[in-house]
């Protein structure tokens, strides 16, 4: 049985539904971000006591078709943007497509009527807080992030940097005062 989960953005988000599974006495084949699937089905009960923990955290069993559309492509952009570094082969549009066998243009609209900002807008406020999160670790210089997170050069980086933040990338390592937002509260 599978569950979708909202909100479900980071590996702490899956410790803790791990955590919650486990306390229910719930088994699982896997879970990943946004997604949960339980080697048996669980009772309306289960249900109402995993979503009632669950909510307490933050996180929500989703149901509504459009809801767990638009989660599955939040967790595919965290997915490209925080926890891989292969560049993709083609287009995002397409390879969203693919990966939720639907048309771009019927997933762009939906993101933005219920997200209130465009897809490529969200990628980029991602990609600008790990952009944040390299720099405040200081461990690589503004090329090296910039060619991390295949920005075609750092200009293009800095541009959308200071669009998003106010700051330069100089700056803010200078600064490094300016914290970082939660995956979840993006």
């Amino acid at each position: 049985m599978k569950l979708l989960i909202q909100n479900m953005v980071s590996l702490r988000c899956k410790l803790l539904v791990k955590a919650e599974l486990e306390k229910l006495g719930l088994k699982y084949h896997s879970i990943e971000l946004g997604e949960v699937i339980l080697q048996q089905p669980i009772t309306a009960t289960q249900k109402i006591s995993l979503a009632n923990s669950l909510h307490q955290s933050g996180l929500e069993i989703m149901a509504d078709k459009n809801a767990i559309i638009i989660e599955k492509i939040k967790n595919i952009i965290v997915e490209m943007v925080h926890y891989s570094d292969e560049p993709l082969t083609e287009k995002f549009s397409a390879f969203l497509s693919k990966k939720l066998n639907k048309d771009y243009h019927t997933l762009s609209e939906l993101f933005s009527k219920h997200k209130g900002i465009t897809i490529e807008h969200y990628i980029i406020l991602h990609k600008i807080e790990k952009v944040k999160e390299l720099i405040m670790y200081d461990e690589l210089n503004l090329s090296e992030i910039a060619f991390k997170l295949h920005y075609s050069s750092v200009a293009h980086l800095s541009h959308q940097f200071k669009k998003v933040t106010g700051l330069t990338p100089s700056f803010f390592r200078s600064i490094q005062k300016k914290g970082r937002m939660n995956l979840e509260d993006i």
